[in-house]
Parts: structure tokens; C-alpha cells; sequence
């Protein structure tokens, strides 16, 4: 079997999914797209407060000062455990930053 009919075969199949996705949605330009409903998943996704710093990019300490500071920050407390919610934290990082 030669190789190049098979990605050629790869290819033609990716184009007709992505080609019948859109026709599918052309009634409906506002529907989500694979990407987006892929990134939705992170809307009730929760990060402990262990691992806060790595989701911000900063050190442990630099979260733990920042966390003393900003008691407006998004939280919840489960079992006396901190937990953040990703996709309000990231808005709330985001309006800090303006």
C-alpha cells in the first residue's frame, strides 16, 4: 500500500467533517465550534489552592501573598478545603490587570 493514498484518504476525510460542521451551522453563524465547546470545559473546572500558583504562572509564595491581599478573589471553601473556579479566576486576573 502506498503511503500517500492514505493520508491523501487522511485529508479528504478531515475536509469533508469540517466542511459538513460548517454547512451544518451556516443557519446558525453564533454556534459554537469544536474549539470553543472544547474550552467550556474549564467554565466549572476548579483548582486547588495548592495549585493556584501554577494556573497564574507565579511562585507558591508570590500566590499565597497575592491570595492575603486580595480577599475579593474567587473562591469557595469545600470541607474547610480553598478551591478556585478557572474560568472566574482567569476573568478576575484579567480585570486586575487593566
Amino acid at each position: 500500500m502506498d503511503w500517500s493514498f492514505f493520508w491523501l484518504a487522511v485529508g479528504i476525510a478531515a475536509a469533508g467533517y469540517f466542511i459538513g460542521d460548517g454547512l451544518k451551522n451556516i443557519k446558525n453563524p453564533d454556534a459554537k465550534s469544536i474549539i470553543d465547546s472544547l474550552d467550556d470545559e474549564d467554565e466549572h473546572e476548579l483548582i486547588k489552592e495548592t495549585d493556584v500558583h501554577y494556573f497564574m504562572g507565579i511562585s507558591k509564595e508570590d500566590a499565597k501573598v497575592l491570595i492575603q491581599e486580595h480577599s475579593d478573589i474567587p473562591h469557595i471553601i469545600i470541607n474547610s478545603k480553598i478551591y478556585f473556579p478557572k474560568a472566574k479566576l482567569r476573568e478576575w486576573l484579567l480585570n486586575k490587570g487593566k
